[in-house]
């Protein structure tokens, strides 16, 4: 990455095509605050992030003057909370999540994430209080972000837990009706959540990992946008798998700069580096959309046919292209579609081109799943547990990371609009057909992992 064309090429991604470090996440591990007297445990929580995570926006800000690279935001991922505090019931575990919100105010951190549960084949104690708890934790904390990892290829999924959820989805959204439902967007339901994922809302620092650790997510669907349309403006023959070419060489550039900004906060910082996420995660900016990278490919209708095939390219060139820039890719690392933060995916949605069937189509070969839907108020907890179902279904049997973030918004129907704000956007409330399978899902259990799972 010396070459002067290449140097003006970064320099025109920074400028004009919104670049940037979208994550700078440090990883802490808070297994040796675990404690009987919950007071205890939360003062030593707190001292513990504080300690580690203070310098981390300074830091952060003195690289990104240095390389001028925009570092979006500074977050704080911890051990899983369900764990971290077995044995306590769910108003201890209010407590444990007011001091995780105060620990990253303190910090000057922008998000903590890590208020999770792995409960893929079954819940303890433990993880049902913490489930239980996310209605009065998620309406009542500013900063945090809370994951629940529901199924696994190895495990299956686990219905007891998703209806569960179901019901949670339904009293969060009332909790925070004067806001849409907000609630919801900081809640993701997991199948094979990966342990080393920098981005909201389902970062949490996983076991087998550093005491603290550096983990950057990078992203740039506007850079890929643009490199895109100068290919087709330079040469209007070319094919699909130019196309493919141009995108595998954007996130060769793009992942080698995320990993030079992540090497050097952890140095600065006294932590390990961990990975570089290159994901294109878009916001509700135009010019930063995925919606609108399908549409430089020649899908003028996002939704139509052709979106899925062109999201799986998409998908694969960027996972290319990362890995051959650096042996320290992970995370989740490929295309996101979440409908409310990205301006092109809401506008397909309010005109009907983008369906929530299609969305879900498409998630069979993106790196999420159904990422901030909005659906109507009235959707029960029944239906709400049937689509994080089908979901998960994708993500296990296909042996690939996928997740929900669903937001029923109170008092309004399919067509009405919801608004989030910030980088959580705006989407219409998209229309559930067929709502009807609540019988299925009463039956609960667990659905066996599939005959892929017999790998070992």
């Amino acid at each position: 990455m010396t070459g002067r064309g290449e140097i003006l090429e970064i320099i025109e991604m920074l400028q004009s095509e919104n670049l940037d470090v979208r994550a700078v996440n440090m990883g802490i591990d808070l297994f040796d605050c675990s404690d009987r007297d919950i007071d205890t445990a939360c003062d030593l929580i707190k001292k513990k992030i504080v300690k580690h995570a203070s310098a981390l926006n300074s830091v952060c800000h003195g690289i990104s003057a240095r390389y001028g690279i925009p570092i979006v935001n500074k977050r704080v991922s911890v051990s899983p909370i369900a764990d971290v505090m077995a044995g306590h019931g769910a108003s201890a575990l209010l407590k444990g999540a007011r001091a995780l919100d105060e620990a990253a105010a303190d910090a000057g951190i922008d998000i903590i994430g890590g208020y999770s549960a792995m409960v893929q084949k079954g819940m303890t104690i433990s993880d049902r209080a913490l489930i239980e708890s996310l209605p009065e934790v998620l309406s009542l904390t500013k900063r945090l972000c809370a994951s629940v990892n529901a199924a696994s290829t190895k495990a299956g999924i686990n219905v007891d837990a998703v209806l569960l959820l179901g019901h949670v989805l339904k009293d969060i959204a009332e909790r925070t009706s004067g806001a849409d439902g907000f609630g919801c967007c900081k809640l993701s339901v997991f199948a094979n959540i990966p342990e080393d994922n920098p981005f909201m809302a389902g970062a949490y620092k996983g076991i087998g990992e550093p005491e603290t650790v550096i983990n950057i997510g990078v992203s740039g669907p506007g850079v890929v946008k643009r490199a895109i349309e100068r290919l087709r403006q330079s040469n209007p023959n070319c094919n699909l798998g130019a196309i493919a070419e141009e995108i595998k060489g954007t996130a060769f550039r793009v992942t080698r700069c995320g990993e030079l900004i992540g090497r050097e906060v952890a140095r600065e910082i006294g932590a390990e580096f961990g990975i570089v996420d290159l994901s294109l995660a878009p916001t509700p900016a135009v010019g930063d959309s995925v919606g609108e990278i399908f549409q430089a490919m020649g899908i003028p209708k996002v939704g139509g046919p052709g979106t899925t095939a062109a999201l799986a390219m998409l998908n694969d060139a960027v996972k290319k292209g990362g890995a051959f820039a650096s042996s320290s890719v992970g995370g989740l690392s490929g295309a996101f579609i979440p409908v409310a933060e990205d301006s092109a995916l809401a506008k397909a949605a309010e005109d009907g081109h983008l369906t929530l069937e299609k969305l879900e189509a498409m998630t069979s070969v993106c790196s999420v799943g159904l990422d901030m839907v909005v659906l109507p108020g009235d959707t029960s907890a029944e239906t709400l547990a049937a689509l994080m179902m089908d979901e998960l279904a994708i993500g296990v049997i296909n042996r690939k990371t996928t997740s929900c973030r669903l937001i029923p918004v109170p008092g309004k129907k399919a067509g009405d609009r919801a608004v989030f704000g910030g980088l959580f956007g705006e989407s219409p409330i998209m229309r559930i057909a067929n709502d009807t399978s609540d019988a299925f899902v009463r039956m609960a259990g667990r659905i066996p992992a599939p005959l892929t799972s017999l790998n070992n």
